[in-house]
């Protein structure tokens, strides 16, 4: 299946139906009267997360969605059909932009979530409606209110707890396919990964999933490579797995290419805690492991694991350290809705 995280489509709701004029005709009746039905409600166009889909490829293929035209009321006081809904089924982690692809309107992180695209135009009243005791035969209906149109860019973020940075061969796709059931594409070649994958990966009887990224190059923020589309992804994630390639010339240079990157790409995503591990570390005899790993701590300023995927080696340490971080993530966030639901906290005089 085709990785695709960016489109544009265009949303119409449907029109309300216009109001009815009619007057009863039964020949029993002495006195008839105005009889004619609202014009029903015209679809409306909403958005909706739904489990098992991680792209938009389904929008590849169609970009237009018109909903159905309210009907128009009747004699006999019958009210207009409403026109049908469209529901765009979307991956959990999308977001809805404004035309100008800047501007968040909605952001739909839970399955079932919903957000109204298009609001369905209101029937026009009949003229039984307007019947009074001044008005006792109206002639008069209203016209159903017209259609929305809308074009949104949908922009999606896949929901990850951790996710995974480095250059390109910095064995990133190795370790998701050493610590899950995920396959990404694996060889000795930069660029291998073209887009993220998923993985659900486990330690300590506990599962997490794992957002696999392109390769970061510097000047990335500039559109180099494959520049930072792809950082989205991972934007949601309680820690980020740096992996710095054992086996460059400088791996400090490596480290902080991405971490320039990270600064540069904006927003809080340099903020996002790191664990920091070198990658690696069995084609690298005991001297150069050691000097290696001690300009990485030096560099980074906190503690750099070592780790090999290919060899499964140190695969449980780090592991472990990043499940911590996704601990710290998940225990504040119900501290502060223990605190959102007893009113902000106990009342001091």
């Amino acid at each position: 299946m085709k990785f695709l995280d960016l489109v544009k489509v265009y949303v119409r709701s449907g029109a309300g139906g216009n109001g009815c004029v009619s007057f009863r005709r039964e020949a029993h009746v002495e006195y008839g009267g105005p009889d004619g039905g609202n014009g029903g409600h015209g679809g409306r166009v909403w958005a909706e997360a739904v489990d098992g889909l991680n792209t938009l490829i389904d929008f590849r293929y169609q970009q237009h969605f018109f909903a159905d035209n309210g009907r128009p009321g009747m004699g006999k006081a019958r009210t207009g059909k409403d026109g049908e809904d469209i529901i765009l089924k979307v991956p959990v982690g999308t977001e809805i932009l404004e035309e100008d692809e800047d501007t968040l309107i909605a952001d739909l992180t839970e399955v079932g979530q919903r957000f109204l695209l298009a609001e369905g135009g209101n029937g026009g009243f009949g003229n039984m409606h307007f019947k009074s005791s001044t008005n006792r035969a109206p002639r008069r209906a209203n016209p159903g209110q017209p259609q929305t149109e809308r074009t949104v860019w949908l922009r999606l973020k896949l929901i990850a707890d951790a996710g995974l940075l480095g250059l390109p061969n910095a064995g990133k796709s190795t370790f998701l396919a050493a610590t899950s059931n995920a396959r990404p594409k694996i060889a000795d070649y930069p660029f291998t990964t073209l887009h993220p994958n998923l993985g659900v990966v486990g330690v300590d009887g506990a599962e997490f999933v794992m957002a696999d990224i392109p390769g970061l190059i510097a000047g990335a923020h500039e559109g180099t490579g494959l520049g930072t589309r792809f950082l989205g992804h991972v934007e949601r994630c309680a820690v980020l797995l740096h992996l710095v390639d054992g086996t460059a010339e400088d791996v400090v240079a490596d480290y902080r290419t991405i971490i320039n990157e990270l600064e540069q790409y904006g927003g809080d995503l340099a903020l996002v805690p790191r664990v920091t591990a070198l990658n690696k570390i069995d084609a690298l005899d005991d001297v150069e492991q050691a000097e290696k790993h001690n300009a990485l701590v030096e560099a980074s300023g906190g503690e750099v694991l070592q780790m090999s995927g290919v060899a499964h080696q140190g695969l449980t340490e780090v592991l472990r350290a990043v499940r911590a971080e996704i601990l710290k993530r998940d225990g504040a966030i119900a501290k502060a809705e223990d605190v959102e639901e007893s009113g902000g906290g106990a009342w001091r005089p």
